[in-house]
């Protein structure tokens, strides 16, 4: 560790960054990671939940009164939901959730 931290001051004193050796392999098990994951699996149970209610044709005060939950509490949701997948409005999240199979056909 002695010599670690002799090395990272230097590198640092060159004007380079240091990272050490644990956290950038750390780092690189991360890249590789989220390749595959699809946007809907990066929400919490919540903001799933108000994806699939709204792709379903609720509206946020609907949803708000079938979860027990405020309006302002689903609208938080929505909109954590809207920027966790890089959409813009509720259609879009409908189209999503309709291609990948997140909603039934009525």
């Amino acid at each position: 560790a002695p010599d670690e931290l002799v090395n990272a001051i230097r590198l640092v004193a060159q004007g380079h960054k240091y990272i050490s050796p644990a956290l950038a392999q750390q780092l690189a098990n991360q890249i590789g990671d989220d390749r595959a994951v699809p946007p809907h699996e990066t929400l919490s149970d919540r903001e799933y939940q108000t994806l699939t209610m709204i792709a379903s044709g609720k509206t946020v005060s609907e949803i708000a009164a079938e979860l027990v939950l405020s309006v302002k509490t689903i609208s938080m949701y929505r909109t954590r939901l809207l920027q966790k997948m890089k959409l813009r409005h509720n259609a879009d999240l409908t189209h999503y959730a309709i291609k990948n199979n997140l909603v039934e056909e009525e």
